[in-house]
C-alpha cells in the first residue's frame, strides 16, 4: 500500500527594508531593529545575504489557511518593528529602483563564503522569493513527485509575479528576478532521477569534490529540502498580497496531492522534456499571465485564464481534502485582479501620465508595495 504523505505546509518569504521618507533600500539597518525583529517573531525572522533583506518562516502548519494567518502576523509584527525606525517592509521580488551596487552583505561566515565563491553574481542578488514546503516524508516519493510537479512550475510563477522593475528600469518582464537568480549555479528546473539513492549519488559527487558543503546549495526551482522531509517550491516571486500568496501555496500543495492520487492508481502525469517546460517558464517570466502558456497536448498557446480554470477543476478535489479550496479559488481573483507586477506597472504608468517624473513615479510604486504588504 502506498504511503500517505502528511502534506503539511510551511511558507518562507523574503522582504526588503525601505526608508519611509526616501523609499530607497536600507543598506545597513541598525542591529537593534534586527534583534527586536527576531524577538518579536520568536526567532521566525532571520537575516539574509544582503542587509536590506530579511526572511520569515512559518511553523509547520496543517493547512494553507493556518500558514497564511501566520504570514499575516509576521508581516504585521515586522511592519510595527520597522516603523519605530522610520522604515517599512515590502513583499516584492525586486525593488523598483534599488541599486545592488550600494548594498552591503551581512557579515557571517556563510555569506562571506557565498560572496567569495560567486563574486558579482552573488552581490547582485537583490531579489526576494517565496518558498513553499510541503511534507513528503518518503524519500523516493519526494523525488518522483518533484519530477512530475516540474510541469506546473511555470503556472505557479505566472500567478506570483512581482518583479517588473530593476534598478529604476521597466524591464519588459513580469518576473525579472529569475533573470538575476539564473546566474547562480545549480539553479533552474530540477534534474531528473529514478530514485532517492540516485539523487544522493549525484549530490555526493558535488560534496566529495568540494563543490558544495551540502544540498542547501542546490538552488533549483523545486528541490528536496536540505533541512526537512519536504518538497520545497522556490520558483515563485514573493506575492505582495497575502491572499495571492495563499493561493499560490494552495496550488502547489494540491498539485502534489493530485499527483499522489494518480500514483495510487498506478498512473502518473505525462513527462515532457525540460526544453518544453523551460519555454513555458520563460513565457511566465516574460509575460506573467498576459500571453498564455503552451498546452503541450493541444500543441498551441492557451490563455492563462483558461489554463488556471482548468487547473482549478483538476485540483479542486485534492484542495477540498486538504482544506484549501477557498485559497485555490483565489487563483480566479489573481486572474481578474492581476498580480503585483500588473499593479506596479499600472501605478507607474498612471503616475507618468499624470505628469510625474520617473523617480516620483517609482516612489509611488514603492508606496503601493508598502501598503499592499500589510493590506489584509
Amino acid at each position: 500500500m502506498l504511503h500517505e504523505p502528511s502534506f503539511t505546509i510551511g511558507i518562507e518569504e523574503e522582504y526588503l527594508l525601505v526608508d519611509r521618507e526616501t523609499r530607497d533600500l536600507v543598506a545597513e539597518p541598525p542591529t537593534e531593529l534586527l534583534d527586536r525583529g527576531r524577538e518579536a517573531t520568536d526567532g521566525r525572522m532571520t537575516v539574509e545575504f544582503l542587509q536590506s533583506q530579511i526572511e520569515v518562516a512559518t511553523t509547520k502548519c496543517a493547512t494553507v489557511g493556518q500558514a497564511a494567518s501566520e504570514i499575516r502576523e509576521l508581516r504585521q509584527t515586522l511592519t510595527d518593528v520597522a516603523s519605530d525606525f522610520g522604515y517599512a517592509i515590502i513583499a516584492a521580488s525586486t525593488h523598483p529602483f534599488g541599486n545592488w551596487l550600494t548594498q552591503r552583505s551581512t557579515p557571517a561566515d556563510r555569506y562571506n563564503k557565498l560572496a567569495v565563491d560567486h563574486g558579482v553574481v552573488a552581490r547582485r542578488m537583490l531579489i526576494c522569493g517565496m518558498h513553499v514546503h510541503v511534507g513528503i516524508d518518503d524519500d523516493d516519493l519526494r523525488v518522483d513527485l518533484m519530477q512530475q510537479a516540474a510541469y506546473f512550475l511555470p503556472h505557479i510563477l505566472a500567478l506570483s509575479t512581482s518583479s517588473p522593475f530593476w534598478q529604476g528600469e521597466q524591464t519588459g518582464l513580469r518576473c525579472y528576478r529569475l533573470s538575476v537568480f539564473d546566474g547562480m549555479p545549480r539553479s533552474g528546473l530540477p534534474a531528473t532521477f529514478d530514485s532517492w539513492s540516485e539523487y544522493e549519488r549525484h549530490l555526493n559527487v558535488l560534496i566529495q569534490t568540494g563543490q558544495i558543503e551540502d544540498s542547501s546549495k542546490i538552488w533549483w526551482d523545486l528541490r528536496p529540502s536540505a533541512r526537512f522531509p519536504t518538497l520545497e517550491m522556490r520558483i515563485a516571486d514573493v506575492c505582495t498580497n497575502v491572499a495571492h500568496a495563499a493561493s499560490v501555496a494552495a496550488v502547489f500543495q494540491s498539485v502534489l496531492a493530485m499527483l499522489h492520487d494518480l500514483k495510487r492508481r498506478n498512473l502518473r502525469w505525462r513527462s515532457y522534456s525540460p526544453m518544453l517546460i523551460r519555454e513555458n517558464r520563460w513565457r511566465a517570466q516574460r509575460y506573467g499571465l498576459d500571453e498564455g502558456l503552451i498546452d503541450f497536448g493541444l500543441g498551441r498557446v492557451v490563455p492563462c485564464a483558461e489554463l488556471i480554470e482548468e487547473l482549478y477543476e483538476m485540483l479542486a478535489q485534492s484542495a477540498r481534502r486538504l482544506d484549501c479550496l477557498d485559497e485555490l479559488d483565489g487563483t480566479r481573483s489573481i486572474i481578474s485582479q492581476g498580480t503585483s507586477a500588473h499593479r506596479q506597472l499600472e501605478i507607474y504608468a498612471k503616475a507618468l501620465a499624470g505628469g510625474a517624473e520617473t523617480p516620483e513615479a517609482l516612489r509611488q510604486v514603492v508606496d503601493f508595495l508598502v501598503d499592499e504588504t500589510v493590506n489584509f
